[in-house]
């Protein structure tokens, strides 16, 4: 592919002058435009040493409101990005709707800088391919405009730069040993540089090679590229008015919908007080030797609880917590997004929290309610909730490919002992703040949220993730076997 690249593409100083001006008023236009229809830009500059991304992405900058964009320089991971998923770093780094993010290197590292010099695995950068395409898709989908350039010059043009910036002492600081080593392996580099455009270009996410031997024409090309991006995003929005979130109607009464996977839970199983405080301490010592034995291992643990209002998910995290050092977890309620959430992709606020190696992440409610609530009550599309189940399956395979060990609940109760949980809620003055209208009125569409439920545990159960029914009408019997699944799930995970 870069072979076919003119690199002696110039344009004379008349000329440029002559369109330059206009392009950067353009291009802040283009940015307040953005800002108002709420569309998040990421700009990827990627390409040689010395091709002169740090000299493009200032031009660039200097036409840009600074109140909206951030830069994003991306080195070597730091000792707590190193603890985290690979692709957690660059999640942090997402701008809001109607803000511009500029990154002078990027997730690209992983099959360019680690794959050359030997610091990932054949495997690791591999598998890093799909990952980017993954969450490049997920961005474009939510309505990410995502522009990527590769600057590129010859080999011979880069060693000009080197000698050139080494004969400044206000610049010869760039080049050294390293950056000499690069050069020296420049075919080395090329090859993983055309496998990585020819790997990772989409509709979604298309690359821009820059011919980036004079720098007229690549701040040219570049300004022009992100202009059309931003204005064909703007087009397609005015064009394509968004479609609007409808609440789930009820389900048709079908025999078909009347048997389902919950159906053939038995919430007739139950523990006796005596047995399941026998059980409950035992399994709380070995809980807690074994939350040491992950920090040791450097083994991060995801766990999830999900159920009906009532269903007992307090109550059953509380068992869970108390046979662990409080150093080594953390609880992380879910509720209604925030203002600066719902400025991002959904699933952002959730890599806040992934647990980093050797600790323990128990969330209360989670990522699933884009396919519960958000489904059932109409707060996103049905374009957007059937996704997510791609993206969730997706956003789960990559923290266990970290080893990331994931248990996910479901507590199960009957419709009945629901009814019974909430009248006694509501009569025993310690426990109304528990019992609120919006239980009732979720309560009315139970049918609703059944087969949503059913839907996500048949959709998003896999090898990596599996879903644990509780049976959970009996409170004590639901404790003991969610501790014993955790247990199991944490001593398997320390055995791979």
């Amino acid at each position: 592919m870069l072979e076919l690249v003119d690199l002696d593409k110039k344009i004379s100083k008349p000329a440029y002058r002559q369109v330059f001006p206009q392009m950067e008023i353009d291009l802040g236009h283009c940015q307040r435009a953005a800002r108002t229809a709420g569309v998040p830009v990421l700009i990827v500059f990627e390409g040689w040493d010395a091709a002169g991304k740090g000299t493009l992405i200032n031009r660039l900058t200097q036409a840009l409101d600074p109140r909206g964009f951030k830069v994003h320089p991306i080195s070597a991971p730091t000792e707590a990005e190193q603890l985290h998923p690979w692709m957690w770093r660059f999640w942090q780094a997402l701008p809001a709707a109607g803000n511009f993010a500029i990154f002078d290197r990027s997730w690209y590292g992983r099959v360019l800088f680690e794959r050359v010099e030997g610091l990932a695995s054949k495997r690791a950068w591999k598998r890093a391919y799909e990952e980017i395409q993954e969450f490049e898709r997920q961005l474009a989908d939510d309505g990410v405009v995502i522009v990527k350039f590769w600057l590129h010059i010859g080999r011979n043009e880069q060693r000009r730069r080197f000698k050139r910036l080494k004969q400044n002492p206000a610049t010869a600081w760039k080049v050294g040993r390293d950056e000499w080593k690069r050069h020296r392996k420049y075919d080395k580099w090329l090859e993983a540089v055309e496998e990585m455009l020819l790997r990772t270009q989409t509709a979604y996410a298309p690359w821009t090679v820059v011919e980036a031997t004079q720098g007229r024409y690549a701040r040219l090309k570049v300004f022009k590229t992100v202009i059309q991006a931003v204005e064909s995003e703007l087009k397609r929005r005015a064009s394509q008015p968004a479609a609007r979130p409808q609440p789930m109607p009820e389900p048709d009464d079908s025999p078909i919908l009347q048997q389902t996977i919950l159906d053939r839970v038995d919430l007739s199983l139950s523990l006796d007080r005596e047995t399941y405080q026998r059980e409950l301490k035992k399994l709380q010592q070995r809980l807690f030797r074994l939350e040491h034995e992950l920090y040791v291992a450097r083994l991060p643990a995801a766990i999830i609880y999900q159920g009906w209002d009532a269903a007992g998910k307090g109550g059953n995290i509380k068992r869970l917590t108390r046979g662990l050092d409080p150093r080594g977890y953390e609880v992380v309620p879910v509720g209604a997004p925030t203002d600066q959430e719902k400025a991002r992709h959904y699933l952002w606020r959730f890599w806040q929290d992934v647990p980093k190696a050797g600790h323990i992440t128990i969330f209360d409610r989670s990522w699933y309610g884009r396919v519960l609530v958000e489904r059932v009550e109409g707060f996103c599309t049905e374009e957007e909730w059937k996704r997510a189940y791609r993206e969730i399956n997706e956003f789960e395979r990559q923290l266990a490919d970290f080893g990331t060990v994931i248990v996910k609940f479901w507590l199960q109760i009957s419709q009945e002992e629901q009814l019974r949980r909430f009248e006694a809620r509501k009569q025993t003055p310690w426990k109304q703040w528990k019992i609120t209208e919006e239980d009732w009125r979720n309560r009315q569409k139970w049918n609703q949220y059944e087969v949503s439920v059913v839907d996500m545990l048949q959709r998003t159960s896999t090898s990596y993730a599996p879903w644990t029914v509780l049976e959970a009408d009996c409170k004590l019997y639901a404790r003991v076997k969610a501790l014993r699944t955790v247990v199991e799930a944490l001593e398997n995970g320390l055995k791979k």
